[in-house]
């Protein structure tokens, strides 16, 4: 049985391939390199140095969070994509858990603690309970017993519990240094600190405990399965903040709502991370014509093709790509939320598609809308294309014509 493991769930990003009871390879990076630039190079190395073959794995592990809600994003997309290219199981396993289970074998209490910021941590309480499968033999196994869930909550509730134990304790996790000093204010029972080895997420951890989840079935769909954050990103918080806020100032709702459709628009390349928002996208947008992740990841990893998102406070609110076919760039998954239009974004991403398209060899450029899709035409019109044709009932759910709209490089006429 043959997994590989990721981990991006906190400071260190770390990759790691299993087969049954032998650690292939572990590599880990804790640095100021983000997890988008280090995920995928550390699993190229890897792949080079053990000879490994992506097609011989029997499942991917995830770090299911909680956790950095950026990292978790990378990690998620990634695992996922591998999973549906490949057509491969996908393993999630709770980060405190998988860090829990570094200390297999252990009687003690063992606490992770992650910084979760806001004067919280991410953690759980977990131990480690004898068993015997066979009296007749000497061997004694390990079950991992969870005391605490996981779950965001104070540096004081988390000493209280720890202090009701009674119990010498294991903490580990970067929450540790952070919150040292409360930690020894707070802790009346003993308490061992782990050693630099053993005190950060590891992926080997993390595939030794999927394995288990394998051997009693315990996958997830890669499709629809989304990462577990235990409280809201601090983008989610920051928007019900300003909701609350616009709520309070019925005076200056409007202004407020126009100000924060044009603010702080970031048009960009799609990265690995923004797959499972894209298709959140274009399912609420699209409904039953929209593509899902599969579709977007075989896209979007085209060399002939470039894909843009908007962001806007660190969430995906605008999609668009272009693929070059001998020339002609068609431009597919123009897709912005409700919530963000009539702010321009459209216009923006199309503008910088278009030169990212010239770039790529495109000379040409065609796409296809509804005929009831007025604001679309108007801003393709705009940009210079022109109406060369209709599809007639091309479009389902609801039955609509599609206009055939190009743009052409007037030279080559």
């Amino acid at each position: 049985m043959r997994i590989l493991a990721l981990d991006t769930s906190g400071l260190v990003c770390s990759v790691a391939v299993m087969e049954d009871d032998k650690l292939l390879s572990e590599f880990s990076i804790q640095h100021k390199i983000t997890h988008s630039e280090l995920l995928l190079p550390m699993m190229d190395e890897i792949k080079k140095r053990i000879a490994l073959d992506l097609n011989t794995i029997d499942a991917i592990a995830i770090a299911a969070g909680p956790g950095s809600f950026t990292g978790l994003r990378i990690g998620c997309a990634t695992a996922k994509g591998l999973c549906l290219a490949m057509d491969k199981p996908l393993i999630a396993v709770p980060t405190l858990d998988a860090m829990a289970y570094q200390f297999y074998g252990n009687e003690l209490v063992i606490c992770p603690m992650m910084d979760a910021r806001r004067i919280q941590v991410y953690t759980g309480i977990y131990t480690f309970v004898p068993e015997k499968e066979n009296e007749k033999h000497s061997e004694i196994y390990f079950s991992m017993k969870t005391i605490k869930p996981q779950s965001a909550m104070s540096v004081e509730n988390i000493a209280g519990e720890l202090n009701m134990l009674g119990k010498t304790v294991v903490l580990l996790g970067d929450g540790v240094p952070v919150y040292r000093d409360k930690i020894e204010k707070l802790l009346t029972v003993n308490y061992i600190l782990a050693p630099a080895h053993m005190n950060r997420q590891r992926a080997s951890a993390l595939a030794s405990l999927a394995e288990i989840y394998l051997r009693e079935g315990k996958t997830v769909d890669a499709d629809s399965f989304s990462p577990e954050y235990l409280r809201a990103s601090q983008a989610e918080r920051e928007a019900a903040e300003k909701k609350s806020a616009m709520k309070s100032s019925s005076e200056d709702s409007t202004k407020l709502e126009k100000k924060s459709k044009s603010e702080s628009i970031y048009i960009r390349d799609l990265r690995a991370e923004d797959i499972t928002y894209a298709a959140e996208l274009e399912k609420a947008n699209l409904g039953k014509e929209a593509w899902t992740e599969k579709q977007i990841l075989e896209a979007s990893t085209r060399d002939d093709t470039v894909y843009l998102v908007a962001e806007k406070v660190g969430n995906v609110v605008g999609l668009c790509g272009v693929q070059n076919i001998q020339g002609d760039g068609e431009i597919t998954n123009v897709s912005v939320s409700q919530e963000c239009r009539g702010a321009g974004i459209a216009s923006m991403m199309l503008e910088k598609l278009l030169l990212r398209g010239k770039a790529i060899g495109c000379e040409n450029f065609t796409l296809e809308v509804r005929a009831g899709n007025a604001p679309a035409i108007g801003l393709y019109e705009k940009l210079g294309f022109v109406n060369e044709g209709t599809r007639p009932g091309f479009y389902d759910d609801p039955k609509d014509d599609a206009i055939i709209y190009w743009k052409r490089n007037k030279t080559n006429d």
